[in-house]
């Protein structure tokens, strides 16, 4: 009996979400983020830490573009929920900075000590803080768009599922652009996975947070995008939260990165003339 589509056991569902299996040496994938991440602290104007919750995890990161009332680009982080945090991420903000972008990079308490529920509120929470307090740190809090990679493409796509107005007061579309790398939409295989012991999946968390099924009415337009080398089931998933967004009257491009990977997706955002850090210049201007 299939555990999930045509899957029958676990290292069949393995083999296409776990990235670390498509490189030779994931260590040095991680520590590029790192170096990167290194040089946006040491080269760029920064905020390091701002509380957006009450929990030690709630903090985020502030580049701030040169210019003010800069666009804002809000980059919310990978690692399936379970690892790394916003400090691995601030070389998103080596491409956009030169482009006149104010980059906010978030960072959200990890399973297993919280569940994917709590790191959903915990992201909705720091994005609904950007809307009201980046104007302080140089944004313009009318022109802000989001975008995350692996775990925070999953994220992003949730982030697009709130009711803003409903809950937070706030406009019910109030970004003006989205760009999900290597998402995971569907959570349905991931709970007969390697990562189960972590993430602690159930019926109710998979249903509540598998954005795939629950797209609403937006205005706001998505970019979709995945390595080109990376496993089927990543261009599947991307594939299904792209055709979901345009059946409910939305507006969403599909465009896989040519020969990247998992970890090299987002390379695009670590030089100006790199394809993401334009997208989200373009959708901002």
């Amino acid at each position: 009996m299939p555990l999930y589509r045509d899957f029958t056991d676990q290292a069949q569902i393995d083999a296409q979400y776990n990235a670390s299996l498509q490189v030779p040496d994931p260590a040095a994938e991680l520590a590029h983020y790192v170096r990167q991440a290194s040089r946006a602290r040491a080269t760029l104007r920064d905020v390091q830490d701002v509380r957006y919750g009450p929990t030690l995890a709630e903090t985020l990161d502030i580049y701030p573009a040169d210019q003010p009332d800069a666009p804002v680009f809000v980059f919310i982080h990978g690692g399936y929920w379970r690892a790394l945090s916003s400090k691995d991420f601030g070389g998103v903000a080596l491409g956009l900075q030169p482009l006149g972008v104010t980059t906010v990079v978030i960072n959200y308490a990890l399973c297993p000590t919280v569940t994917i529920d709590e790191i959903v509120r915990q992201t909705r929470t720091a994005l609904a803080w950007v809307l009201r307090h980046i104007r302080a740190h140089g944004g313009d809090p009318n022109r802000v768009a989001i975008g995350g990679h692996s775990a925070g493409g999953h994220l992003t796509a949730m982030a697009l599922q709130t009711r803003w107005t409903e809950d937070y007061g706030l406009p019910a579309n109030p970004f003006k652009g989205a760009l999900l790398v290597s998402g995971l939409y569907d959570l349905a295989p991931l709970r007969h996975s390697y990562l189960q012991p972590q993430i602690q999946l159930d019926d109710g968390i998979i249903r509540r947070n598998s954005p795939a099924f629950s797209v609403r009415p937006c205005t706001t337009p998505i970019r979709v995008t995945w390595g080109g080398a990376e496993p089927s089931e990543f261009a599947r998933q991307s594939q299904v939260f792209h055709d979901a967004w345009q059946a409910a009257g939305n507006t969403a491009v599909l465009a896989p990165v040519p020969g990247a990977h998992h970890y090299n997706a987002i390379h695009g955002f670590e030089k100006p003339d790199g394809d993401l850090a334009r997208w989200v210049a373009d959708v901002l201007a």
